[in-house]
């Protein structure tokens, strides 16, 4: 291609020199092409096919001095260009025009003899010899040792029809030997045209131009950030620039400066955007972009692989593209399928299921048009291929058809009411997050993929269970012969079958996701043989395979939905698409379709959960949809902060890694984020994002709390993705660290001691892993990542922690001492209507467990029993010392220093006996005779991560659990049962018939003896008895030992919402007297709960020593009981179902429904208004009668007499009379409450006077 510009000259000689780079045989010095030297074959094509004015400078240039490179030539050539175009270029044009006439005449003579040259030696062909500059210094030019470049050969071979595909990474020799047989099959024919191979006539010179035109820019489209459609573009192809420039008006997140670009420097910005060069294969770049910037194809982008141009040829940049060809493909294994529908069989017996504890019958439903056709198809091809028949079966469920991405369907059905009666079973299914985190652990550079072949249709079931799958289309029943997809068990048991087909076959490391596998190395040979591998084995169980299922290896792989490249996953770019894509949302259900779309990568966006708070109000039940302002705004923020989502990972390990937990508390919730820097890189890298809003009463906390609960979940989080022996760098906004380890309790905190020991049990343990000299976390401030400094502060500034004396690692035990040491744990679980527990003890040195049981208490007594157990084998055995190796908090933190603080309490907290005090009391004892350390063991351990520690409390976890077969019960007889108590329950505990109506009127069938044996295992109905037995609590005997106010029993009562919103009013019953308080609210809450008593007892009446109420949400929680315990107050839950047991409210709460209405002229029209005086008539006269006689004459007098004993204060104390006595109205409130502080007074009140 002849060039005008010498930029354009420059620009051939450098294209020239990449060829020299990836072709060449001698091995440049690296991938810059202005590092290449300049041989004389490079000087005489560019002076050839250039300007005449240039042409006679080139030829001064001597390339045997071995120091002319390309870039030393362009250099010299830009020099001369500001010569000749300067004043004196008039006199140079005299000299340059007879050098010219001397210099064609050189030229002709070199050229008849290289022609000569080429005649004689036609039979040898050679490749070019790319050595280095050594060589090149003492040698003469290519064509004038008789050697032939590797393009003219890649050309011959062009033009005479060969398929230029398979010559792609063969040796120059093989091309030289081809155009030799080509040459000579020509000579033989007699053709007259003889193959010039070396020729430099300006007529060829002219078709390689041609061939190289398109070459030089090439069509780009850009598809940036935010955007669907792609912009177009005409970009230079620069193998000497290091990045890509595109010019555009975005604006990047990182500024840059490029220099040399123009001629100058440039303040462009660093912007991630998606490349083609065919519109149609996408990948990510980073794109340096700006209103100014060239229009550039930088080496960068161009030596990721091959690409080809508008005519076909194929062109690769740097080494690695070359490398990249001679890779080997799994999808070209032989035994893959090509059949989109294919369907293998697992060579296993078939697989009996959990069958249904009810016969489940729903009819089908109508099924989407465009579904129809190819679910028909689908159906006869799959009864072809016997994973369908025909039959018949009382059970029946509906078809529902789903939709893939590609536009197939998916032939599924709808077993959600077979799902709720179908009996349970072990999840064996890993965890998705948990893979994620081991995937990214392991920082490879080759990935590859394999996904089976409809792997659920692989697998048989026994006929026995087949009937209850049965589905009807188009008249005809059918079940399945194999597992179905849309059942319960499905992925559970396909799961287990192909992670047992693959243990079996011995399978390579590997990653398993039901039938999503994935392989990984760090070349793609090994990646290679590992997915051979298992293939052959899959092959070989019986399993299809699909050949388009199949990916790999490669550098960049998606896997379970995430795009996966040296470790670090990032959000594939046609998610980014279709999110960006997305239009505003016009109801709830598009509203909750597009937050679960964006909600699977919120771990990639920062504050994720305060930018998408105004999207979840409008989805709430109780909000009418609107989409307002503040939703449009969260709508574009987040599908920005999507598009611009950066990449996790990935993790790495080791001493010299800081990993830095940054955790803020929000005015709306919570944030942090864990980051990663490891030697050698200037900027942190994330690991994650998390967020959430506050939850029920943590708004409420103090600032420090909520920093706290921040750090708190920040450390749980890193946990996961670091493990807990990495060093872990907390960075809170306020100090933390200092009030986990003072062991005290703030006065002024609103969470309560559970929880706060909660945090102090995790943050000080997490600080204690490690050396002394190194602790778990430092609490530091650091400004890192954003600025450079990745420095501590000073010394004095650093939180200093203080380790409590543990046991150390197991694997770090001497060998003569772990035979001292002991692993413990406890379980709890109901069987039938009994709580049982088990605690289990395991010596690993003698790999034997014992264990001991027990009924009634819980888990955690479990636990102390566990360590009595060990305590009783160290004792018996006369050990010196015992370690003790347990996963329960508790049980850690009490031997670290509970006890001591327990036993100076006199085992007491604030008044109270701690919770199993006998069993701690007897542990403290000997433990102070026996030196007893112990270590917490964290039992949520990946597989890639666990030790021997870990494997060895796996070994006590399994001793401790109950055996199923101890609880479980046949399927039938269990669900039977779980029917009847359902139903029992639902009736409200009812006798046997009365259990038995309730069940038949619903469609019910249960038999009398099921229904017998629940009401004899009830416990509510137990104690329902035993209440009949007793006298009614409301007799004088039950309250006779408490004085007025303190004893109350409270609950609510609905009413008709009011204008102001409430709806619930707390009614609160003297036990003594009877005498009633009420307190209307919105909501029946438990901090409602509090402000009504607070409010209408403990101020007007004091505090009272025993509150009683029902079970209820609004009362038994956790908040009621702190603020119960805090006061000293008794609360007492009445017996479910058992009226007479909150008699008195239960009185009060009719008495006053009855005179609300009656005020509201026999509705509850106004109540809120008619709450006050409705209270004092129900206070007066407790009997509905009275009370609405009363209500139906104008009241004239009261008179209040004097009471011996308020407890025998009667009704007909208060009565209308007609005579002289005042008229009593509803201020007569303050009488009654004068009257109780005196009672022994007796006023009258007279109208007189």
């Amino acid at each position: 291609m002849r060039w005008k510009t010498l930029e354009e000259g420059i620009q051939q000689l450098r294209e020239v020199a990449v060829l020299e780079v990836l072709f060449g045989r001698g091995g440049q010095h690296d991938n810059d092409p202005d590092k290449v030297k300049c041989t004389g074959q490079m000087l005489w094509n560019l002076a050839t096919l250039g300007p005449s004015q240039y042409a006679t400078y080139i030829a001064t240039i001597h390339p045997d001095t071995n120091r002319e490179t390309v870039g030393s030539v362009a250099n010299k050539l830009r020099n001369y260009e500001s010569i000749i175009c300067s004043p004196m270029q008039a006199q140079v044009s005299a000299v340059a025009k007879e050098l010219r006439e001397e210099m064609r005449e050189k030229m002709e003579e070199v050229t008849g003899k290289m022609e000569e040259m080429m005649r004689r030696n036609s039979s040898h062909v050679a490749p070019v010899r790319v050595t280095g500059p050594r060589v090149r210094g003492q040698q003469p030019p290519a064509r004038e040792r008789g050697y032939t470049p590797r393009a003219d050969l890649w050309y011959f071979l062009r033009d005479h029809g060969e398929d230029m595909g398979r010559w792609d990474g063969k040796p120059t020799s093989a091309l030289a030997a081809r155009v030799r047989e080509l040459k000579e099959r020509n000579t033989n024919r007699g053709g007259s045209t003889k193959m010039k191979v070396a020729s430099t006539s300006h007529d060829q010179a002219a078709s390689q131009g041609e061939a190289r035109e398109n070459r030089v820019y090439w069509t780009v489209w850009i598809r940036w950030p935010g955007t669907s459609e792609p912009q177009k573009y005409e970009a230079l192809v620069d193998t000497g620039s290091q990045c890509t420039l595109i010019p555009s008006e975005y604006v990047g997140t990182e500024p840059i400066s490029i220099a040399g670009v123009t001629g100058g420097s440039q303040e462009l910005t660093l912007l991630e955007a998606e490349v083609s060069l065919t519109g149609k294969e996408w990948q990510k770049h980073p794109i340096v972009t700006g209103s100014g910037a060239p229009c550039i194809l930088g080496i960068d982008f161009l030596r990721n692989g091959y690409y080809k141009d508008s005519k076909g040829f194929r062109w690769a940049f740097g080494i690695a593209a070359v490398e990249a060809e001679g890779i080997k493909k799994l999808n070209s294994l032989p035994g893959l399928s090509e059949n989109p529908s294919a369907v293998g069989l697992l060579k296993v017996e078939e697989q009996r299921v959990p069958v249904a504890t009810s016969t489940v019958h729903r009819r089908q439903y109508r099924t989407n048009r465009d579904a129809v056709i190819p679910i028909h198809k689908m159906i006869r091809e799959l009864e072809s291929q016997g994973v369908v028949s025909k039959t018949h079966s009382p059970f029946n469920s509906p078809i529902w058809p789903v939709r893939k991405p590609d536009g197939e369907w998916r032939l599924t059905v709808d077993y959600r009411a077979l799902n709720e009666v179908t009996p349970p079973l072990s999840a064996a299914v890993p965890d998705m997050l948990e893979l994620q985190y081991e995937l990214e652990s392991k920082a490879a550079k080759w990935y590859a993929t394999i996904d089976i072949a409809n792997a659920f249709f692989s697998i048989p079931l026994a006929a026995e269970c087949r009937p209850q799958f049965a589905f009807t289309w188009r008249g005809v029943q059918y079940t399945w012969n194999r597992l179905p997809q849309g059942w319960k068990h499905s992925p559970t048991i396909c799961h287990g079958l192909i992670q047992a087909a693959l243990e079996k076959g011995e399978a390579p490391e590997h990653l398993q996701y039901i039938d999503d596998i994935i392989v990984w190395g760090n070349t793609a040979m090994e990646v290679f043989e590992k997915g051979e591998k298992i293939i052959h084995i899959l092959l070989k169980a019986g399993f299809a395979i699909k050949q388009s299922k199949v990916k790999g290896p490669a550098r960049e792989i998606q896997f379970l939905g995430v795009k996966w490249q040296d470790g670090r996953r990032q959000i594939p770019t046609e998610v980014i698409n279709k999110i960006t894509a997305m239009s505003p949302p016009t109801s709830k259900k598009e509203t909750q379709a597009f937050l679960g779309a964006i909600g699977f990568w919120r771990m990639h966006i920062p504050e994720y959960s305060q930018i998408v708070s105004p999207l979840y109000l409008v989805t709430r039940k109780k909000n009418d949809f609107h989409w307002g302002p503040e939703q449009q705004q969260a709508f574009a923020q987040i599908k920005q902060e999507i598009a611009h989502a950066v990449a996790l990972g990935p993790v790495r390990t080791g001493p010299d890694v800081k990993n830095v937990l940054y955790s803020a508390a929000g005015n709306n919730g919570l944030s942090w984020s864990l980051w990663q820097k490891v030697p050698g890189e200037t900027r942190g890298r994330p690991l994650g994002f998390w967020s959430r809003s506050y939850r029920g009463s943590e708004a409420n906390y103090t600032p420090t709390e909520k920093e706290i609960l921040a750090a708190y979940e920040g450390v749980q989080a890193a946990s996961e993705v670091i493990g807990t022996e990495a060093q872990l760098l907390l960075a809170p906004r306020l100090p933390v660290l200092g009030w986990m380890f003072k062991g005290k309790v703030p006065s002024t905190h609103h969470a309560t001691d559970a929880t706060w020991s909660k945090w102090i049990a995790l943050i000080t343990q997490r600080a204690r892993i490690g050396n002394p000299n190194r602790p778990g976390i430092l609490e530091i401030i650091t400004n890192w990542p954003e600025g450079e400094n990745f420095g501590l502060m000073d010394e004095e500034e650093q939180e200093q922690v203080t380790r409590a004396e543990e046991a150390p690692p197991y694997n770090q035990l001497p060998e003569e001492e772990t035979r001292y040491a002991l692993f413990t744990d406890g379980s709890c679980r109901i069987v039938g209507m009994n709580r049982k527990w088990k605690a289990a003890v395991w010596s690993p040195t003698r790999q034997v467990a014992q264990a001991t049981e027990g009924e009634g208490g819980s888990s955690q007594l479990a636990e102390l029993k566990a360590v009595q157990l060990a305590l009783d084998i160290a004792e018996r055995e006369k050990w010196p010392k015992l370690y003790l190796y347990t996963d329960s908090w508790m049980v850690a933190n009490a031997l670290w220093g509970w006890l001591d603080r327990w036993k100076k309490a006199n085992w007491q907290r604030r008044g109270k006996p701690i919770w199993a005090a006998d069993e701690w009391k007897d542990i403290a004892t000997r433990v102070e005779k026996l030196p007893v350390k112990v270590r917490h063991v964290d039992a949520h351990v990946p597989k890639s991560r666990a030790n021997e520690e870990h494997r060895n409390n796996e070994h006590v976890d399994q001793a401790a659990k109950i055996e199923v077969s101890k609880i479980d019960l046949d399927w039938q007889h269990k669900g039977e049962l779980f029917l009847a108590r359902w139903a029992h329950d639902a009736s409200g505990h009812q006798g046997r018939d009365a259990t038995y109506k309730w069940a038949q009127d619903r469609g019910v069938d249960l038999t009398m003896d099921s229904i017998s044996q629940v009401i004899h295992d009830c416990e509510t109905c137990a104690a329902i008895k035993q209440a009949k037995r007793v006298k009614p609590l409301w007799y004088g005997g039950r309250w006779s030992k408490y004085k007025y106010g303190e004893a109350w029993q409270i609950d609510y009562i609905t009413l008709p919402q009011t204008r102001q919103g409430k709806r619930y009013v707390l009614t609160m019953v003297e036990a003594t007297t009877g005498w009633l308080e009420t307190y209307p609210v919105p909501h029946a809450t438990a901090r409602n709960t509090i402000l009504g008593l607070e409010k209408q007892i403990l101020w007007r009446h004091g505090t009272p020593e025993r509150i009683e109420s029902d079970n209820g949400t609004h009362f038994k929680n956790s908040l009621i009981n702190t603020w119960a315990r805090e006061h000293g107050i008794e609360w007492v839950y009445h017996i479910p179902y058992h009226a007479p047991a909150a008699g008195k409210v239960e009185r009060c709460n009719g008495l006053l429904k009855t005179t609300l209405k009656a005020l509201g002229a026999g509705t509850f029209k106004n109540w809120e208004n008619n709450l006050a005086k409705a209270t004092w008539y129900v206070e007066f006269f407790q009997d509905p009668v009275e009370a609405s006689n009363v209500m139906a004459e104008p009241y004239k007098s009261l008179q209040i007499c004097k009471a011996g004993n308020s407890a025998d204060f009667a009704p007909s104390y208060f009565a209308p009379v007609d005579g002289n006595s005042i008229l009593a109205d509803y201020d007569s409130l303050l009488v009654w409450g004068f009257f109780l502080a005196c009672n022994m007074l007796e006023f009258t009140f007279s109208q007189d006077g």
